[in-house]
């Protein structure tokens, strides 16, 4: 698989049914559609089959920036937790 040209938008739209052929005869190794306002890539269409085979990875990174943003806030005591959550620690004592 090559970097595919960036196609304005306008161009995509009648690009993407020639693209579902290509999907179809290639599978997870066609070109992807890759386009953008003023030829800047923002956005790609893949065939579903390398989607799928992408999903892992794309789960991992969804993971990771969620374990990151939790680990950039500040830790807090146990105790002021419970409290906003209307518990009192002692009782679990």
């Amino acid at each position: 698989m090559s970097i595919a040209p960036i196609l304005p938008s306008r161009d995509a739209r009648t690009e993407i049914p020639k693209a579902l052929r290509r999907f179809r005869a290639e599978g997870a190794t066609a070109d992807p559609v890759i386009f953008g306002s003023h030829r800047r890539p923002e956005a790609v269409v893949i065939p579903f089959e390398l989607y799928r085979e992408l999903l892992p990875a794309i789960e991992e990174v969804e993971i990771a920036a969620l374990v990151s943003a939790r680990q950039s806030e500040p830790a807090r005591p146990l105790s002021e937790l419970a409290g906003e959550l209307g518990l009192d620690p002692a009782d679990y004592r």
